[in-house]
């Protein structure tokens, strides 16, 4: 580019303003080097004002594509060496390597007749071989560290003569925090997990997902049905299952499974104030009481056939209308009491079944955890509406309609 005609601060300015998308374009870095050196001189750079400098350092990086900074350095260079010059000086040596391609050679025959062993383990092998078997190809692997070891593995020679593969590593995630929740007699700590109503082996095509969501403290359930358990689907449908809860969600844990432990779910959570847990490694029994419930109530009424995705819609609905009020308004729930032995030992006994919504009028002053739009009245018209039997046979009726629906289609 030929700039000679503009030799004023102000013609640059207006320049800057008239043609931000313009860049200047070298054949090489020296190219570059000299446009910023002559137009430093050309408009004596270094007798401006800082406004004005500051003009013609945005107008250089503009044009080059430099960042400020680097601009900075060879303007400095500009002003303590008369000149901007692209280092031609050859490199020094190269460091000596101290383990060749015979250390590495050796390094696969050890790994590949030991199934490779750990890094420890591999440079005791090689002191043996030296020290006590006298091998003298060994006398620079004696001495080697467990992490050069471990950086020799990963040259294009070793894998070359190799066929080890490493697992792949888990990524870490902040999301949810690790622990056992404590309610502390406190309804609004949920239990969720997921139940997959199996796949179709002809058709290699997978089943309906039931997602079951259990109160830590009263037991009270509700479950829905998805298609897939894609953020797009599964969201959507936590938020209906959480809205349908008559008291305020407080707590939220799941397994680590990716459908739960995830940016969706936890923006969506943090909307609504839940705080997200998730299960310790090695402690199964942290979401026992949502695995319980999986047999005891979803398998017992939903089989373990597999059920179309596509009646995922039907199946909502039937939990929403029927199933999810029978379960908290006339299905008896066990609650455990748990005994302390004199060696400390605790055990868990099973005598009081309670309908989980008279365990909720148990608790002291309940309708201090209802949500503002819910009273005990509402919930009592709803307990009274049916009788226990008379809400199971409609929820079987029901039932016995979306089967039937499964057949048809």
């Amino acid at each position: 580019m030929d700039d000679s005609a503009m030799d004023s601060v102000s013609q640059i300015a207006d320049f800057l303003q008239s043609s931000s998308e313009v860049t200047f374009s070298g054949t090489s870095q020296t190219d570059i080097y000299l446009f910023i050196e002559e137009t430093l001189c050309r408009l004596r750079y270094f007798k401006l004002r800082r406004c004005e400098r500051t003009i013609i350092k945005r107008y250089l990086e503009q044009m080059t594509g430099y960042s400020r900074s680097q601009m900075t350095r060879l303007v400095k260079k500009q002003k303590s060496r008369g000149t901007i010059k692209v280092k031609t000086g050859k490199r020094g040596a190269p460091f000596h390597k101290k383990y060749g391609a015979e250390d590495i050679a050796l390094l696969a025959e050890t790994d590949l007749a030991h199934s490779r062993l750990s890094g420890p383990a591999t440079t005791k092998i090689f002191m043996r071989e030296y020290e006590v078997f006298h091998d003298e190809r060994f006398v620079r692997l004696r001495d080697i560290s467990v992490s050069h070891v471990y950086n020799l593995r990963q040259t294009m020679q070793y894998t070359s003569k190799t066929k080890f593969f490493s697992k792949t590593r888990p990524t870490a995630t902040m999301i949810g925090e690790r622990r056992k929740p404590n309610p502390e007699g406190k309804p609004g700590y949920l239990r969720v997990d997921t139940v997959h109503q199996g796949d179709d082996l002809l058709l290699k095509e997978k089943g309906v997902y039931h997602i079951n969501t259990v109160d830590d403290v009263l037991q009270w359930e509700v479950i829905g049905a998805v298609k897939t358990i894609c953020d797009h689907d599964l969201v959507p449908l936590l938020e209906s299952l959480i809205d349908q809860y008559p008291f305020r969600i407080l707590g939220f844990h799941s397994d680590n499974g990716s459908e739960y432990i995830n940016r969706q779910v936890a923006a969506m959570l943090n909307r609504l104030l839940i705080k997200q847990t998730k299960s310790r490694a090695r402690r199964c029994n942290d979401n026992a009481l949502g695995e319980s419930k999986n047999g005891s109530v979803i398998r017992k009424h939903m089989g373990y056939a597999h059920i179309k995705k596509d009646h995922a819609s039907a199946i909502n609905t039937f939990y929403k209308e029927h199933f999810n009020s029978y379960l908290n308004f006339h299905r008896p729930s066990g609650y455990a009491t748990i005994i302390t032995d004199a060696k400390g030992k605790e055990k868990k006994i099973y005598e009081t079944y309670e309908i989980p919504y008279k365990r909720l009028l148990s608790l002291p002053s309940p309708e201090q955890y209802l949500k503002p739009d819910m009273t005990l009245e509402h919930l009592s018209a709803e307990a009274m509406r049916q009788s226990d039997n008379q809400a199971a046979r409609e929820m079987q009726k029901a039932k016995h309609l979306l089967f039937t629906s499964f057949r048809v289609s």
